[in-house]
């Protein structure tokens, strides 16, 4: 007890609507304790406190004085959390959307550690692939991060499709704002962009287990096109196993989870995280979560 109370205390939360069976928290703490930390990380849930996001000014007032070192940000908070922070990141500020929030100093800094994550993990899988032409399926959420994740790591062209084409529209706009014009652009014809394209992205939610199935027909994929996803329960989506099934190669959204994990660790702590630990731990993690799921 005396040496638990030794240890220096690293005080978290992740702050969204829905967010009882996210593994944020174990990931976190379970790194903290192994870089010799008292590390405590707490769900501060919208839907249980039965709160809205106009509560999030009361909320990070709160967090600053109980001691947070920082927050993680989710639905439906990482745009409406913004006007609240007294300074942001350079990606976060190009995505317009923050998942990270650190506390120091009497400040509010926001970053955003999904498209870090994204990024990471598709760089440690997907380094030497082809990238001319890549096809993301999706426009809200996470898009945006893994938008602006691919076109840094080279993709020549990102064609964005999306069940609004609107936000598919507005997203490509932001993106060739920023890396150039033309460098992304709103598709209108999903087999057509995925028969010319090197690799296909998912950001959207099909796939998931309460919304099974694919975001695109299944005769689009084909041995030579890389597929990617974000979701991570279940880790492999029915998209991944029809693309393993012919040969393509793939990336599952673990990945993403835990090197967005990994990033916010650091944020907080000031510590270098060990990345392999925390791929490790998500993989207990959610195999426990699985099973249990499963009874």
């Amino acid at each position: 007890m005396t040496a638990d109370i030794a240890k220096p205390t690293v005080l978290c939360g992740l702050i969204g609507k829905g967010i009882q069976a996210s593994l944020t928290p174990a990931m976190h703490m379970q790194e903290g304790e192994a870089q010799g930390l008292r590390s405590v990380y707490r769900l501060i849930d919208l839907t249980v406190l039965g709160l809205e996001a106009d509560a999030l000014p009361e909320l990070l007032t709160a967090a600053q004085r109980m001691g947070f070192s920082g927050l993680n940000i989710t639905y439906p908070c990482k745009q409406a959390v913004i006007p609240h922070l007294d300074g942001m990141s350079e990606e976060a500020r190009a995505l317009g959307a923050v998942n990270t929030v650190v506390l120091r100093n009497g400040k509010r800094v926001g970053h955003n550690t999904d498209c870090s994550g994204y990024g990471e993990a598709f760089g440690a899988k997907m380094s030497d692939a082809k990238k001319d032409r890549v096809v993301q399926m999706g426009a809200g959420g996470a898009a945006a991060a893994v938008a602006f994740a691919l076109l840094s790591s080279g993709v020549g062209r990102l064609t964005i499709f999306d069940i609004e084409p609107g936000r598919a529209d507005d997203l490509a706009a932001k993106m060739s704002a920023h890396f150039g014009a033309g460098r992304a652009t709103a598709g209108k014809d999903i087999p057509a962009a995925v028969k010319t394209a090197d690799g296909l992205v998912n950001t959207t939610p099909v796939g998931m287990e309460k919304l099974p199935g694919m975001p695109v027909p299944a005769e689009v994929l084909r041995p030579d096109l890389w597929v990617s996803e974000i979701i991570y329960f279940p880790l492999e989506t029915e998209l991944l196993r029809r693309a393993r099934a012919i040969g393509a190669r793939t990336i599952d959204g673990g990945g993403m989870a835990v090197f967005q994990a990994v990033a916010a660790f650091r944020l907080f702590t000031g510590i270098e995280p060990d990345s392999n630990r925390m791929l490790a731990h998500f993989d207990s993690l959610r195999k426990t979560a699985t099973a249990i799921a499963q009874n």
